[in-house]
């Protein structure tokens, strides 16, 4: 862990406090602040960090294999079940399952997780004996949890079984001084990754990522930090290679680009009123003619910029040519035809 912020290494002296515990944990906060890592880290810390570490993410797995994977299921037990399989529970036997998400699992699966986590039983699906199992349990979810138990979206007791002691991770915004600590970790290491020299920031470049409020906190952080390994060229890193929105809304590359994308948008406008009025044969008629004037009358080059066949344009320039309009001959250099 890099941790140079106040609000964070109060955060972590907690976490390696409940670690020494046996209780389950419910680790908050928004997506991005790393409460994965956290979890990681208080097996680590914690008397089973010699015990398996399983992960399962409840958001990533369609509701209705979620409980397979939570507790496996015997052979047959349904379509496509063709041999036994252990589930996650009985995968961490003996060290710590983390339910990653948990606010999105379904409110009927909800009552058999609190009855595993009561127990430290499981029924495997189409199982005919509970199987005891010996976990710690620890929770993630990116959102307000009473919240959800109010709303009705997530069972009160389970909530208070896996509440029963909390680490809420603060926001990147919230905790500034492991800003640049954190960026020059994720810089290095994608330096070497790719093969690539370590450099530092720019004084720029850093002003620029103290500046930006990191609504993705360190998950976009470390993806800014990538892009910028590969985009930087000189012998520090600077603002342009950091695609970060700025406060405008704006990456730095974007707001370069802007006086060329605003130059389009007003000659596209002119167009656009030098066409408004007229009907659609003649505009399409000048465009034909137009092309062809470019191509110096070169037929085939003409139809496959128009995007037409070389039939339809023939047919088109014969009947220009009937109705006295001037069609340019091949090797012929026209101002644009009228």
């Amino acid at each position: 862990f890099v941790v140079r912020d106040p609000a964070m290494l109060s955060v972590m002296a907690l976490a390696e406090r409940v670690a020494k515990a046996d209780a389950s944990v419910l680790i908050t906060g928004e997506s991005g602040t790393g409460k994965e890592m956290v979890a990681r880290h208080i097996h680590t810390a914690s008397r089973r960090a010699n015990g398996p570490f399983v992960a399962l993410n409840c958001a990533a797995i369609p509701e209705n294999l979620l409980e397979s994977e939570l507790f496996g299921h015997e052979k047959g037990a349904f379509s496509g079940a063709v041999a036994r399989r252990i589930g996650k529970f009985e995968s961490a036997n003996g060290g710590t399952l983390l339910l990653d998400e948990i606010s999105e699992m379904d409110l009927r699966l909800q009552s058999k997780l609190l009855r595993a986590i009561q127990e430290r039983e499981i029924d495997r699906v189409g199982g005919t004996k509970p199987v005891r199992v010996d976990i710690r349990i620890l929770a993630t979810s990116n959102r307000d949890m009473m919240g959800e138990v109010k709303k009705g979206n997530f069972r009160e007791d389970l909530f208070y079984r896996l509440n029963v002691l909390n680490v809420d991770l603060p926001s990147l915004r919230d905790r500034p001084a492991d800003i640049l600590p954190l960026a020059d970790l994720f810089a290095r290491r994608y330096a070497r990754a790719n093969g690539l020299p370590d450099r530092n920031f720019s004084d720029a470049a850093a002003k620029l990522l103290l500046s930006h409020d990191w609504p993705g906190n360190v998950r976009e952080l470390e993806n800014a930090m990538h892009r910028a390994v590969l985009l930087s060229s000189g012998v520090e890193i600077g603002p342009d290679a950091i695609l970060i929105p700025s406060n405008n809304g704006q990456s730095a590359a974007a707001q370069k680009v802007a006086p060329a994308v605003q130059k389009v948008a007003e000659v596209a406008n002119q167009v656009s009123r030098g066409i408004i009025g007229r009907t659609v044969a003649d505009v399409e008629r000048e465009l034909i003619l137009g092309t062809l004037d470019h191509c110096l009358g070169n037929r085939t080059h003409a139809a496959n910029i128009l995007g037409i066949s070389i039939r339809t344009l023939r047919n088109k320039l014969k009947e220009y040519g009937e109705d006295g309009f001037d069609v340019p001959q091949p090797g012929e250099l026209r101002g644009l035809a009228g």
